[in-house]
């Protein structure tokens, strides 16, 4: 198989624009197995994907095209590797429904900005579903052109193996087999004549001018209208409330009939069976990344799957009758989860090199990164700074200005979201980070608090902030 590296990447690029990119920078990814940059030119930046199945990104590619000419908001695909596994495609921003759903303050209801974002969504799945049918060839889907019962018992197995077996669940093989039967025979029921999204959620829906624009669906295929709404509205760590999916339920029940002759009454059964199977599919595959790959963030994602599989079987009575996998459920439910580690903490020190030293390492683990401000501008120089620190508006804003400040910072970004992706997919509890400057006063501070902020926003494990010349 052909290596394939961000250089071809840069190639693209250059073909593309006439000239080489100003910045190539990773971007950050949960769960998928393709590499993702944002390559930065002089006038506009593109998405640079690098994936390791040339067919899945061949996929990716033709159904990005076919969405193109039915008018759905899909990127644009702009250039390509002779065998598609390598492409550019347009930069739909950084801020994804995910953001804004993590972000909103739903303790007195869900707002209504984010409520008419989602009515949008569903909109726009409709589209999907139906207009994206339309001309769609689907003998170019991958892996499967359609999903089907071989499709489902995937999903069914995935939980199986890497949810029910690695957290030692204990079940009667033969009878799990046939409750997975009856209930695929159950959703095989349901029209799939449509395009299924199959990852249709919130992290693949970027938000550009309060629009939502649509990503990853690489695994689409034939199949039925309520997988995907089961798969936007039970997303695991969106943790939606209850009544909300139900009124973006009837929303969606009221806009599909406009364009689809359906009956309620048979489709929302089906739609709780496709909640169920999905339900069973997520919890399968953080399993796989969580006690298989041991990834602590899919460890700590099992909880909110679980809440949702609670709510499921205190609230839904499906027409078919699932006794071991009721038993199955039963145990997940009561009983605990495997311990494991904590998580990542990172500890972030500012000190002074001529009055503190480098911190002391209190963790045990020895290590971690010491970055020396020392080279940077010191507004210390200036009287009117003289009695300010690094927390102080006067002294952010001198350091704000700076370019080298903030090219510092760029370079220590880089290396810290590195190192932390790398800690945690290796179960590290501990990394530390500190920063020094002559005083321990201005520099060292300002660097140390933007890192924090940057970790609370950026990264999903706890910060500590200490300033030894000022705590």
């Amino acid at each position: 198989m052909q290596e394939h590296s961000t250089d071809q990447l840069a190639q693209l690029f250059q073909q593309l624009t006439g000239s080489k990119p100003t910045r190539v920078d990773k971007i950050k990814t949960a769960g998928s197995n393709r590499a993702y940059y944002r390559l930065t030119g002089r006038h506009k930046n593109y998405i640079g994907t690098i994936g390791e199945d040339p067919l899945e990104s061949q996929a990716f590619i033709y159904l990005s095209e076919h969405f193109k000419k039915v008018g759905l908001h899909v990127p644009e695909i702009y250039e390509k590797s002779e065998d598609g596994a390598v492409y550019l495609q347009e930069d739909l921003g950084h801020i994804s429904l995910f953001d804004i759903v993590l972000a909103a303050d739903m303790t007195k209801g869900v707002p209504d900005h984010m409520k008419h974002l989602y009515q949008k969504v569903l909109q726009h799945l409709i589209r999907f579903q139906v207009s994206g049918v339309r001309g769609l060839d689907f003998t170019k889907c991958y892996p499967r052109q359609e999903f089907d019962r071989q499709s489902m018992q995937w999903d069914l197995n995935y939980f199986k193996y890497y949810y029910l077996k690695l957290t030692g669940v204990s079940f009667h093989e033969q009878r799990l087999e046939t409750d997975f039967k009856l209930l695929m025979d159950f959703l095989m029921e349901a029209p799939a004549v449509y395009f299924m999204y199959r990852d249709f959620q919130s992290r693949n829906i970027m938000i550009r001018d309060d629009d939502p624009w649509f990503i990853d669906y690489q695994g689409g295929r034939k199949g039925p209208l309520q997988y995907d709404l089961a798969s936007l509205l039970f997303q695991a760590r969106a943790a939606l409330p209850d009544g909300f999916r139900h009124e973006m339920l009837a929303f969606y029940l009221d806009e599909v009939t406009t364009v689809v002759d359906l009956d309620r009454e048979e489709f929302i059964p089906h739609y709780y069976g496709f909640v169920l199977l999905r339900l069973l599919q997520v919890l399968g595959a953080y399993g796989y990344r969580g006690f298989f790959e041991q990834k602590p963030h899919f460890i700590e994602s099992t909880s909110y799957a679980l809440k949702n599989l609670e709510w499921f079987i205190n609230n839904i009575e499906l027409p078919v009758n699932l006794p071991e996998l009721s038993l199955c459920f039963w145990q997940m439910i009561n009983k605990e989860e495997p311990k494991q580690a904590e998580g990542l903490t990172v500890e972030i020190n500012s000190f002074s090199y001529k009055k503190s030293g480098i911190p002391k390492d209190t963790s045990g683990h020895g290590g971690g990164f010491v970055f020396d401000c020392r080279a940077l501008p010191n507004p210390g120089r200036y009287p009117e700074y003289k009695t300010l620190t690094g927390k102080d508006k006067p002294v952010i804003e001198f350091l704000q200005k700076e370019k080298a400040v903030g090219k510092f910072l760029e370079n220590v970004f880089l290396i810290i979201d590195q190192a932390v992706e790398k800690y945690q997919e290796r179960g590290f509890d501990h990394l530390s980070v500190s920063f020094g400057c002559t005083g321990g006063q201005h520099r060292s501070v300002y660097c140390a608090e933007t890192l924090y902020q940057h970790i609370k926003q950026k990264q999903r494990v706890k910060a500590q902030l200490t300033h030894k010349m000022l705590d």
